[in-house]
């Protein structure tokens, strides 16, 4: 495998890798206060059941996500927040980034008569919510969490961001040589998981040698695990990471190395990790899923007026959360207080969202839509994503999942 053709791939994959990057933070939202019960009970409102990172780990992505979610809700309501006379009413919950707060927030939501809930960073929090939105029959939108589990896990599951098969798509639809050894740098955990096993899926099909150093998620010292990396003779590099260790971890490649073993490809994460990459920025080659110029339309132009004026600033996961309240937006219109007329309104819509024609397949909920491959460039002191390439949205497609 080419060194050109490696960077090229690894840069759509990086996207996805990186994606998890940013520091957390402990501001990631109020709370919320919105009524309490279901659309039933409180007449006149849909009642929807946000359960996100508040706080925990992945709080950055967390608040990009509400931020976006208000956003979206605003832009499909033309500013009303509501819905033929019906009004949107989100009740905030914290998951803490820990799957059993979110499961036991999802309890109790579902024990008041909500039929919507959303959100969730977290892939092992995303899979979990999932398991209670079929054993309760409620319609649950996912947020950020980009494990291709939930692709087709049950009817009442969406997503309302890109996963990982996406992701590696991306970077494979970049490929130009399809021999070589890959080896995929990642936390142990669902995220890190769902990108190996989309690395094998995507690239050790196309007849990639695929190997992995999986990384405790708690780790701060990542000296070993660079040297393990070195010493795979890798032809490709694919980093998976997430949380406010990224920056530890690049330095630690930076150190040994790594990027003199082989080209390193990256999710592009969120504004906040670019600085973290340090000289190793240029060396890297990224995948995104969003950044707010990576697309020009009206939809985005939306996203980004709205989030700016509420004092916010839209980045890599803000997509999400305004996809998010597209749907629930549209499902609340067409279905009103029916959980299933909701799902059947949801299923094949095609809508255009902030990164353009976006569509709920129907046979498995999967999010079809564009990606891009990008590079960071340096304005000033600063550092800027920059788009290479937009890849269509049927050539990143997942295959569809057959569901249960």
């Amino acid at each position: 495998m080419s060194a050109r053709p490696l960077i090229a791939l690894m840069s759509a994959t990086a996207v996805l890798a990186v994606a998890g990057c940013a520091p957390s933070s402990s501001e990631g939202g109020d709370g919320g206060d919105a009524a309490g019960g279901g659309e039933e009970s409180s007449g006149g409102t849909a009642a929807v059941g946000i359960i996100y990172s508040e706080t925990g780990p992945l709080a950055a992505y967390g608040e990009q996500y509400r931020q976006g979610l208000e956003a979206g809700i605003d832009y499909a309501t033309d500013g009303t927040g509501e819905v033929d006379g019906t009004t949107i009413e989100l009740e905030y919950r914290d998951d803490a980034g820990n799957p059993d707060t979110a499961v036991a927030a999802a309890k109790d939501l579902i024990g008041q008569d909500y039929r919507i809930l959303g959100g969730t960073v977290v892939s092992g929090i995303a899979t979990a919510m999932a398991e209670q939105a079929a054993q309760n029959e409620v319609l649950y939108i996912s947020g950020p969490a980009a494990t291709d589990a939930i692709t087709g896990v049950n009817e009442f599951t969406f997503r309302s961001g890109r996963q990982s098969f996406q992701d590696v798509a991306t970077a494979g639809a970049m490929l130009d040589d399809e021999s070589g050894k890959v080896v995929v740098l990642a936390q142990d955990n669902a995220f890190g998981q769902g990108n190996l096993a989309a690395v094998e899926a995507v690239l050790g099909a196309e007849g990639a040698d695929v190997a992995s150093v999986l990384v405790p998620e708690d780790a701060t010292e990542f000296t070993g695990f660079a040297r393990q990396v070195v010493d795979e003779d890798p032809d490709l590099i694919f980093v998976a990471w997430a949380g406010a260790t990224a920056g530890n971890m690049w330095q630690s490649l930076s150190q040994q190395d790594v990027f003199d073993a082989a080209p390193v490809v990256t999710g592009l994460a969120d504004s906040a990790t670019f600085a973290a990459y340090g000289d190793a920025g240029e060396q890297i080659s990224f995948l995104s899923h969003y950044f707010p110029s990576a697309t020009d339309n009206e939809v985005n132009q939306a996203l980004v007026d709205h989030v700016t004026e509420a004092g916010g600033t839209p980045d890599l996961f803000t997509v999400d959360g305004f996809v998010a309240g597209q749907m629930i937006v549209h499902a609340v219109a067409e279905g009103d207080d029916d959980v299933q007329a909701m799902v059947d309104a949801l299923e094949g819509w095609e809508f255009e969202g902030p990164k353009g024609t976006t569509t709920i397949r129907e046979g498995d909920h999967a999010l079809v839509q564009d990606m891009f491959t990008a590079r960071l460039v340096q304005d000033g002191d600063a550092w800027v994503p920059e788009v290479i390439d937009t890849v269509p949205a049927d050539e990143v497609a997942p295959p569809e999942a057959s569901g249960e």
